[in-house]
């Protein structure tokens, strides 16, 4: 649990930033109703015909596409999800220029959603799918409003634009990802264990005054110099 302490020094840094990122993870989306992967409740718990991991691979969507959308449908995508405090708070700071970027693991589109502007998204979104084939850009509704394998006009497989296990990270959102925490003078962490890397090694880049972490529970790796804030980040930036 957090205290007034933290929250005070939280707030005067960020009130002395210009060129803060926010690096975050599912545990940003969970107080909007989007379960996470790892918690007690998240989908490696749960009991399917193959583990999620699996499910959630190239090989899966190649060798199992129906499967592999079943499962997408039912628990990738959440349309009724709506911005919790941390993602409204984010976008107020944006606005006031305290917040330089949001970098994200998550495909929700809710940092969009509450209005962010500058939104890195590190593992794609369910908002974007595009033909296998031809490349033709869809919504989400061409693959949520039908049953089966969603299809192009020119007969190929609309995936969409998440990044599976064995898939690489796009090369230009990851460069970017590292020059604005290279600039930025106050790095936030929320929402993260820190276990899913390449994304979790973004923090070594960060050079600037002050690294603060907010998760509910340890993080797989403790941060030198960091402020570490034990709650979950919508309750905690709820009350800055």
């Amino acid at each position: 649990m957090y205290t007034e302490e933290q929250l005070n020094t939280f707030r005067n840094i960020i009130n002395g930033s210009r060129r803060a990122v926010f690096f975050g993870g599912a545990g940003v989306s969970t107080e909007s109703g989007i379960p996470d992967f790892r918690s007690q409740d998240g989908l490696y718990r749960q009991k399917y015909a193959w583990p999620p991991e699996y499910i959630l691979s190239a090989t899966f969507f190649r060798t199992h596409t129906a499967e592999f959308f079943d499962f997408y449908r039912d628990k990738m995508v959440y349309p009724a999800a709506k911005p919790n405090a941390a993602h409204l708070k984010l976008a107020e700071w944006e606005r006031e220029g305290k917040l330089a970027a949001v970098i994200t693991q998550n495909i929700d589109g809710l940092h969009q959603a509450a209005g962010s502007k500058t939104v890195l998204e590190l593992h794609g979104s369910v908002w974007r799918n595009h033909c296998t084939r031809c490349g033709k850009s869809y919504p989400a509704e061409a693959v949520t409003g039908c049953k089966g394998i969603p299809k192009c006009s020119c007969g190929g497989v609309i995936k969409p634009d998440v990044v599976l296990y064995e898939e690489s990270l796009d090369s230009s959102t990851l460069e970017r990802s590292v020059q604005y925490i290279r600039q930025a003078d106050t790095l936030i962490v929320g929402g993260t264990s820190l276990n899913v890397y390449p994304a979790a090694g973004l923090v070594d880049f960060f050079g600037g005054d002050h690294l603060i972490v907010v998760n509910k529970g340890e993080t797989a790796r403790s941060l030198r110099g960091a402020m570490a804030v034990d709650s979950p980040i919508a309750e905690f930036f709820g009350a800055v």
